[in-house]
């Protein structure tokens, strides 16, 4: 069928095809619609969106660098020497809180694999953050590689929420063009919203300032003074030789320092909790048997587990009590007390319970072990144990429901009844 020129039909792509150019300015053909003049649904005004534009930033600085590239990055360079000549990755993997199956390969790799590990943290943490200010390509880039940054730390070890909750603020790194697949694009989608505005905008024609527009504008400009105000003292300790971590400088906890493995534990310790049915605690014939944690290493023949982006408390505290004292940890004699009346809660966050469905133990103690990977193909390994234990010595020494009542009393800690 032939068209007349000029005709209807031809009306349709013409339109098509300068609503593609306006709304991709300077991008290939097919891209997604991009931040262009007037793309501003809420008619707020140029100077406002590029105020808007580096407040993110400012804010992205404080949420990312300030978390990675100070708290992170300079913590850890100034708090052990493995960070500064490249070997902490020689025992990250065996001693972090709670390894998986991954960690477990991951130590065995090349040194020079662990030397190019603690460099490229070094990288990610001081540099990467600041590519924000470099452009909106920049930008993008220092989006994705934080990202897979904290994927490689899900895949490589257990740290849970923490990874998962640092992605969050690394979204807002991507713009409108580079999330628009995303969105619908058909007749009245978020898409087709946008074209319209940037036509109008390609026009000359300005949308009129709006009161919520405004009120947004003093939002912003207050939430940018606010922080940084309350910024003040976290440079300060930046700056200070005795940089403190994980501290809040005002009492809402708006703005505080962060900080994780400022120093890396050279060998692990663990904790095992043990029970007795005997009576007499002292007796060489005494049977202790193990009560097993959900995920902490416990049973040298047991595999390490996955959890991410889960979060065993417990197992993850245990990690803490390990490398102090049980005088630094009372909790652990209040737990040892509830396992001594076979209470419900306590032994609802174990994997194993010996004493389940039995009397509970006349006895519990803590015995302190030292823990080291075993290596494939060696002895431990053909045995299927994943880890080789030697014992240390006592972590407290057995305990019964009658030592511990003064003990409770005194703390205001409800006695435990038996079950």
């Amino acid at each position: 069928m032939r068209m007349r020129s000029g005709g209807p039909a031809m009306a349709a792509p013409e339109e098509s095809l300068r609503r593609r150019k306006v709304g991709n300015a300077g991008a290939e053909p097919g891209s997604p619609p991009g931040p262009g003049p007037g793309c501003d649904p809420t008619g707020c005004s140029a100077r406002l969106r590029a105020g808007t534009f580096w407040l993110t930033r400012i804010v992205l600085l404080r949420a990312l660098a300030f978390i990675y590239c100070i708290h992170l990055g300079l913590i850890k360079i100034r708090g052990d020497q493995c960070w500064r000549d490249l070997t902490c990755m020689d025992f990250h993997y065996e001693t972090q809180p709670v390894p998986n199956p991954a960690a477990y390969f991951l130590h065995q790799s090349p040194w020079w694999v662990h030397r190019f590990e603690t460099l490229s943290n070094h990288f990610l943490e001081l540099v990467v953050p600041f590519f924000i200010f470099l452009g909106r390509r920049m930008c993008i880039l220092h989006g994705a590689l934080q990202i897979l940054f904290q994927v490689v730390l899900i895949i490589s070890g257990n740290l849970s929420f923490l990874n998962w909750l640092t992605m969050v603020p690394s979204v807002a790194c991507f713009d409108d063009a580079t999330l628009g697949f995303l969105f619908p694009s058909g007749p009245g989608g978020l898409k087709d919203r946008v074209l319209k505005l940037q036509e109008e905008a390609a026009r000359g024609a300005r949308p009129p300032l709006r009161y919520g527009c405004m009120v947004r504008r003093a939002v912003h400009m207050a939430l940018g003074i606010l922080v940084a105000w309350l910024s003040v003292p976290v440079v300060i300790n930046l700056l200070s030789p005795t940089q403190i971590m994980n501290t809040s400088f005002n009492p809402l906890r708006i703005v505080n320092t962060y900080g994780a493995f400022g120093s890396i534990t050279k060998e692990r310790t663990e904790v095992i909790l043990q029970g007795t049915a005997s009576p007499n605690a002292s007796t060489p014939d005494a049977v202790w048997e193990d009560y097993e944690f959900k995920c902490k290493p416990g049973d040298p023949g047991r595999r390490p587990c996955l959890i991410s982006p889960y979060h065993h408390r417990l197992d993850w505290l245990m990690w803490f009590a390990a490398f102090q004292t049980y005088e630094h940890n009372e909790w652990i004699i209040h737990l040892a007390g509830r396992l001594l009346a076979n209470d419900a809660m306590a032994v609802s966050l174990l994997a194993l319970n010996p004493f389940e469905d039995r009397a509970p133990p006349r006895w519990v103690r803590g015995e302190h072990y030292r823990y080291k990977f075993s290596r494939p193909g060696g002895q431990h390994a053909a045995a299927g144990k994943w880890w080789v234990r030697k014992r240390i010595g006592p972590y407290f020494p057995p305990l019964s429901l009658r030592d511990l009542e003064d003990y409770f009393r005194s703390r205001e800690w409800p006695y435990p009844e038996l079950e």
